[in-house]
């Protein structure tokens, strides 16, 4: 287990949801990965991810699903791609990456607390 932390902590990391408006493979990255267009409503706005979704997931069934990310990590350059946010996943018993997202469909850009 992490060290603890303080709900302050906590809150500094800005966790919202968005819906995938795109996704496309990624066969630059070094890892296979897909490039990701997510909506995360009128606040934040539309904004690019780069996520190692490939075992699990191809790009047509990620279009319309929603994610959790972290919005406030400063951009990444991952090969020739910018990422602007950290799209949320956790791995199944083989390391592979399965999507955080919400049971159900709630408001682009709501905020995890």
């Amino acid at each position: 287990m992490a060290d603890q932390i303080t709900y302050d902590a906590f809150e500094a990391v800005d966790i919202r949801v968005g819906t995938i408006t795109d996704a496309r493979p990624f066969p630059e990255a070094r890892t296979p990965a897909i490039k990701l267009t997510i909506d995360f409503g009128a606040e934040i706005g539309m904004k690019s991810s780069s996520a190692q979704l490939t075992v699990h997931y191809r790009p047509d069934q990620l279009i319309g699903r929603q994610v959790c990310a972290v919005v406030n990590f400063p951009p990444r350059q991952i090969g020739p791609f910018i990422s602007e946010v950290l799209t949320l996943g956790m791995p199944d018993e083989d390391g592979a990456v399965v999507l955080v997202r919400p049971d159900l469909r709630v408001p682009n850009g709501g905020k995890l607390f």
